[in-house]
């Protein structure tokens, strides 16, 4: 047992000032320490609410993103207590450190080929969800509701559609309700590509496929009223890399929208990235409202059957709203 580090947890669940927690860590107690709880320093104080200990343990170097044995970070803890002052806290860490990481990560270009491995692997479709050959999920019929609210979203202005990932077609099939006048969609698995064809997509009147990775077709793209993004193998610096062509593709008084499925698997991790992609566009021109809509009802455990991981964990999907802060002022 690692007596100093009892000590701190100890002294971050009661609330100690300053200079007692000050003596401890310069005494060397560890700041990332698990106690037999499987709590940190900073858990404690956050589900206890002492804000002042948050800030301090943060300034020593705890951990943000630590989890517990049951996957709540000290953002969780502060959140579900209702202890603001730490929730804020701890969410200004989370976002700071994330800007740096992901500045760290443009630098070094850390980008790995998911996306490649993933258009050169089998997919499986069935009823109900589309999955790649290690049981991954890549689309699930229990999106459909979303997909119709960010189809609804973006196509709100009418006009000419651009949706980038077919997948099961859900966005797609919903974005036609809407009649638009022109209806683009870049779909880059052959797999994929070839059910589309196969299933009349390709004879519809106003659609227009195009076939390949976003990046190598930006040159064939134009500029579109809406916009939708929703691609399978990539992550965040991908979503990012396509937001700073944004002012290019979207139209004046345009609606954007992606799939929020960031960090769906923690809460707080979720919010952070909220905030940090809301941060990033706005820095390009445009806000961000983010709309809540309750997926609990729909998401039981038979839903995942046969499903090697869970890619959404939450009871509430936020669902963005973007446009240019000009057109929404």
């Amino acid at each position: 047992m690692d007596q100093l580090g009892e000590q701190l947890c100890e002294a971050a669940k009661s609330g100690a000032d300053t200079n007692e927690l000050r003596v401890l860590i310069d005494s060397g107690a560890d700041v990332s320490y698990f106690d037999g709880q499987g709590l940190t320093p900073l858990m404690h104080a956050s589900k206890h609410g002492h804000a002042h200990v948050v800030k301090i343990l943060l300034g020593a170097g705890a951990p943000w993103n630590a989890l517990s044995p049951s996957n709540l970070s000290a953002g969780d803890f502060a959140m579900e207590a209702g202890h603001q002052e730490a929730f804020d806290t701890l969410l200004n860490a989370g976002i700071q450190a994330e800007l740096v990481l992901g500045t760290i990560a443009r630098t070094e270009n850390k980008k790995g080929n998911l996306d490649v491995d993933y258009l050169e692997d089998r997919v499986i479709f069935s009823e109900d969800k589309l999955m790649d050959s290690e049981n991954k999920a890549v689309m699930m019929a229990w999106e459909k509701p979303l997909m119709e609210a960010h189809a609804k979203a973006v196509c709100s202005g009418g006009g000419h559609i651009l949706n980038i990932g077919f997948g099961m077609g859900l966005v797609d099939t919903a974005i036609q309700q809407y009649a638009p006048v022109k209806h683009t969609i870049i779909e880059a698995h052959p797999e994929v590509y070839e059910r589309m064809l196969h299933t009349g997509w390709g004879e519809k009147d106003n659609v227009k496929i195009i076939f390949g990775r976003w990046q190598d077709v930006l040159p064939q793209l134009k500029s579109y009223d809406g916009i939708f993004f929703d691609t399978y193998g990539e992550y965040y610096e991908d979503l990012r890399e396509f937001h700073q062509h944004l002012p290019v593709l979207l139209k004046p008084g345009g609606i954007y929208s992606f799939f929020n499925g960031l960090c769906g698997g923690n809460a707080f991790f979720h919010v952070v990235y909220c905030h940090l992609v809301s941060l990033e566009l706005e820095n390009l021109g445009y806000s961000t409202q983010l709309i809540p809509l309750p997926v609990k009802d729909c998401l039981g455990e038979e839903v995942w059957e046969g499903v090697k991981q869970k890619y959404w964990q939450l009871d509430t999907y936020y669902l963005p709203v973007c446009q240019s802060i000009q057109d929404s002022e």
